[in-house]
């Protein structure tokens, strides 16, 4: 039953990293440690949706964890997103188009992170690799500076997710978009209670995310309803345009196996 304590805690024993001390002037590196306990998701974890406009669906969407590998010098979750159009509407309009964050387990912010595009003729392909030890942001036509522990648009919905969510409460975020970072002002609005094909869930409704994040392609503001319980599993997804919502709705979903690690706060 959701809510309930139904994963598996493990513990992994992880070598620790020395940090230099000092500050490079180049960057904002190196940024100081800073440990956090996950209880949100896990290795495992598969979140299943119907993607579409209002009630049409257009499309089947899926995030899922994958078991941690080292990136760049540190343990990370694999978190992928993807989004393809269903045949009927590939026939007139492809979409296939997926996300990767490397996310480090123990401190929650991205080392890395992907995305692919693929909309009918229009394709692109971004990528960002995040150095704490400078304070950069790499990618293969620039260098950016970025505040610490700064979040791409798929880790941003999973750093939300393994934080203490209370209706009425705004959380500060700084947010890589690609060719800038901006501070986001994540609001947890109300609670409700909603049906969606998964299930009926009690929910945290949670204001403006990104567009950007999990499976969304463009900027902008998107309403999330988290379950209002240590999983905050996203069940709905809803931005506005001009005539209706995009909607993604979840249909199934498998919970993951949570993780402890040595030096996690208790």
């Amino acid at each position: 039953m959701l809510g309930a304590d139904t994963t598996q805690d493990s513990a992994v024993m992880l070598p620790q990293v020395q940090m230099p001390a000092h500050w490079v002037d180049s960057g904002t590196g190196p940024w100081p440690y800073r440990p956090m306990t996950n209880y949100a998701f896990g290795v495992a974890e598969t979140l299943w949706y119907d993607v579409g406009w209002q009630s049409i669906v257009a499309g089947k969407g899926a995030m899922y964890v994958n078991e941690p590998v080292d990136t760049n010098g540190h343990l990370c979750y694999p978190i992928y997103s993807t989004v393809k159009s269903t045949p009927f509407f590939s026939a007139f309009f492809r979409v296939d188009d997926s996300a990767v964050t490397f996310m480090d387990v123990r401190q929650m912010y991205p080392i890395r992170f992907e995305k692919y595009l693929r909309e009918g003729k229009y394709e692109s392909d971004r990528i960002a690799d995040f150095d704490p030890q400078f304070g950069l942001a790499y990618t293969p036509d620039d260098t950016l500076v970025v505040p610490p522990y700064v979040q791409d648009a798929l880790s941003l919905l999973y750093h939300v997710r393994a934080l203490e969510l209370e209706p009425g409460t705004d959380i500060q975020i700084d947010n890589y978009s690609g060719k800038e970072v901006y501070k986001l002002t994540v609001r947890i609005l109300r609670r409700e209670r909603i049906k969606v094909k998964a299930g009926t869930f009690s929910t945290l409704v949670v204001e403006p995310l990104l567009q950007a994040a999990g499976l969304f392609k463009h900027e902008g503001k998107l309403t999330v309803w988290l379950t209002d319980d240590r999983l905050h599993l996203p069940v709905l997804m809803k931005s506005k345009v001009l005539v209706g919502s995009i909607v993604a709705e979840l249909t199934d979903y498998r919970l993951g196996r949570i993780q402890r690690f040595r030096d996690e706060p208790e």
